[in-house]
Formats: C-alpha cells, structure tokens, sequence
C-alpha cells in the first residue's frame, strides 16, 4: 500500500463518523402549509346549450263565428278574464224577436200535444193524430234550438282563464268570420319549444330539467321540464324538437319571447373536486392526495380521469374514492412523501407533530 493511499484511508475512516454524526443530528424536514379539500358526491348533469321561443299554454285569436255588427264590448286592453266571461255582444234584436216566436210555437206545439194525447186515452182520437201532434212538437223544438244556436253565435265569451291581448275593434264594427278582435293566452304555464341535435337523442326523455334566461329579465334563471319530444327529426337540420314547460306564476314571461336554454342531460350522482386541485401534464391529470401516516400528513401523487366541468368544479370518473382529501392551495409546491399541515380557517390544523412552526 502506497503512502497515498494509506492518508486516503485515513481520511476517509475520520469523515465517515462524522458525516453519519451530521445526519443524526439533521432536524426532520419542515412540513408545508397547505390547503385541502374533501371529494364529494353531488348532482351533475351534462349541459346542452338552445335557444327557444316562449309559448303561452293555450293561445287563441278571439274572432266571429258570423258576419255581424258589434253592440257591445265587455272587456279592456290587458284584462285578465275567466273562463265564460262575456266578451263581446252582436247584434242580435231579430234572432231574439224569432226566438220568443220559436217559444210560443213549441209551448203551443206542446199543448196541442198533451190535449190529443189525452183523447187517445179516452179513445176519442187515433193514433195517427197523436203522431202528428208528436211530430209538430219536435219540429217546433227543433226550431227553438236552431235559432238559440244562432243568438250564441252572436255572443263570444272567454273559452279558458287568460289574459287579453288588445282590441283590434270598436263598437258598430262589421266584423266577418276569422277577423281578429283580440288576442287570449293562459300564461300560467308557458311553452318552450326549442331544437336539439340528433346525437342526444339517446338522452332526451321527459322529465329532463331546463334552465332558461332571457335578456328581458337579466340574470335570472327560469326552470322547467321537459313534456315532449317531437316523433320526427328534420332531415336539413338533423335536430329533435323539444317542448319544455316553465311555471309562470309572477306573470313575468310572454309568449315571443326568446331564451337561452341550458338543457340538463345525463342526470347523475357524481364525485366532484374543486378545479384548482387539478394538475396538468399533457393529455393527463393528477392531483395531490392527503395520506395520513404515522409520523403525521404526507401527499402522494395520483392520476384521475376527468369528466363534465361547472364553474369551480371538476367531475373525477376514476382515481378517487368518496371522502378522498386532495390539495387545493400549495399542490404545485409540494411534492410525493413530503410532510403538510392542513391550513384550518384562518390558522393551520396542526396534524403533524413537527408542524408547530408553520405559518399560515
């Protein structure tokens, strides 16, 4: 053995117990301050985006069954209106005069009737007379009925509970069948009809939750079903016709008016994390998972797979259980094994033994 490396022997005999000293001695790593979050179960539903024209639940035009002058009006622009309510009289001094004359006519009709009736009894007339009789009395009834049809057609009155559009005539109006004299809709419940891709058919199903805005009312959101599915696609557009139904007890919405449509698919119980949790590396996504050991809290990297997106929060479809902790704030400063404290409202939630000077 040269002299050379006899001192290096020697050197390195001293060093070694020196440096094992040191580690010894070396105080355990600081943990980091982090803040984390449980994974939860929530509903989420995925979100197919329409626009839709608003429909009132039963709409029709108030029009004449006859040609005819108006008399009388019964009602104002805007008028709520029950079902029956009287609307509108015509003219009708003729059709009541030949009513009465129908009356008279059936009462004596009916009279006559009853008088040979009662003589066919005592054998004092035939039959053929009783038949006679019989049959003026129904023609005389019949005639009564034809001509109260006809003093109803000059009456219009309110077919269901609605609002009234504006009077597009006046007192003294000839109006013909199919002319407009206003407008009623029920607005306690509207329509909402709207277009769907195809490629959804698979999840279109009454039933389905709507949410719908419309610049008129801001930011507020109306909800409702979805009642139909139209039984044809349009072979230009390839989309389904869907008709939602929205409750409109304040009145608030109008039928043409058009709404932004958020349609909820797939409804589901889903485990969710907030966003910020996730981390990225190319088409892959982590996160940093609180797992507690014995000598206090510690993270491990894992990889999840991600599905549908709400504002501040991400569905995990694998690589996480219920009740999971991931790191939220701090996850890109620490790293696999290394010791965290568990930042606690506006302290720290002090889960290590060596955590007692971390700082928030």
């Amino acid at each position: 053995m040269t002299r050379l490396h006899q001192r290096l022997l020697i050197g390195l005999c001293v060093w070694v117990p020196v440096a094992l000293a040191q580690a010894a001695d070396k105080p355990p790593e600081k943990p980091i301050p982090v803040m984390a979050a449980e994974v939860s179960r929530q509903p989420l539903a995925d979100r197919v985006e329409a626009l839709g024209t608003l429909k009132a639940n039963e709409s029709v035009i108030i029009t004449a069954n006859v040609t005819e002058t108006i008399s009388s009006l019964h009602f104002e622009d805007g008028q709520r209106v029950r079902a029956g309510d009287l609307l509108v009289e015509m003219t009708n001094a003729e059709e009541h005069a030949l009513l009465e004359e129908a009356k008279v006519r059936a009462g004596e009709a009916e009279r006559q009737y009853q008088r040979v009736k009662a003589l066919v009894a005592q054998r004092s007339a035939s039959e053929s007379l009783l038949d006679e009789r019989k049959r003026d009395l129904d023609t005389a009834h019949a005639i009564l009925v034809a001509l109260e049809s006809r003093l109803a057609d000059r009456v219009i009155l309110a077919p269901f509970d609605g609002v009234l559009g504006l009077r597009d005539v006046s007192r003294g109006a000839l109006v013909e069948p199919g002319d407009p004299i206003t407008t009623l809709d029920d607005d306690r419940l509207m329509k909402l009809d709207f277009a769907v891709p195809s490629v959804h058919l698979p999840s279109l199903v009454p039933g389905l939750r709507i949410e719908a805005q419309t610049s008129a009312h801001g930011e507020r959101v109306f909800t409702g079903v979805v009642r139909g599915i139209d039984s044809r696609i349009d072979p230009v557009t390839r989309t389904a016709q869907v008709r939602a139904i929205l409750p409109n007890p304040e009145r608030q919405l109008k039928p043409g008016l058009l709404m932004r449509i958020d349609l909820l698919v797939d409804p589901r119980d889903a485990l969710v994390i907030p966003e910020k949790g996730l981390l990225h590396k190319g088409q892959d996504h982590f996160v940093m998972v609180v797992v507690e050991g014995k000598d206090g809290l510690s993270v491990e990297r894992r990889q999840v797979q991600i599905g549908a997106r709400q504002p501040g929060l991400v569905e995990i479809r694998a690589g996480l259980a219920q009740a999971d902790r991931i790191v939220t704030d701090g996850n890109d400063k620490v790293r696999p094994g290394q010791p965290i404290d568990i930042l606690a409202g506006t302290g720290v939630a002090r889960n290590s033994p060596a955590a007692t000077d971390a700082e928030p």
